[in-house]
């Protein structure tokens, strides 16, 4: 992995983890959560969206959109935990 993309997927990661903290009502997790959120968010995408017969497309904006619905998924998840 080069240096390039390298910052590509800290910046996608960050974007859809700050994204994600907006739609999920404020959960917010700074800069370092933020990325960790969006690139286990893009795994967590990449194994359930596929399943279910839903393609994003593909490029940069692709994959924060990508990774913007795992990181959802995610962070619901971590909040019903936390209730329970």
């Amino acid at each position: 992995m080069g240096i390039t993309s390298l910052v590509i997927l800290l910046f996608v990661g960050a974007v859809a983890g700050w994204l994600a903290g907006i739609i999920m009502k404020g959960r917010s997790n700074g800069l370092i959560g933020n990325i960790v959120v969006g690139i286990v968010g893009a795994l967590i995408a990449s194994f359930i969206l596929p399943r279910l017969g839903i393609s994003i497309g593909s490029g940069i904006l692709g994959s924060i959109i990508h990774s913007t619905i795992g990181a959802v998924i995610l962070l619901f998840v971590i909040g019903l935990v936390k209730r329970g």
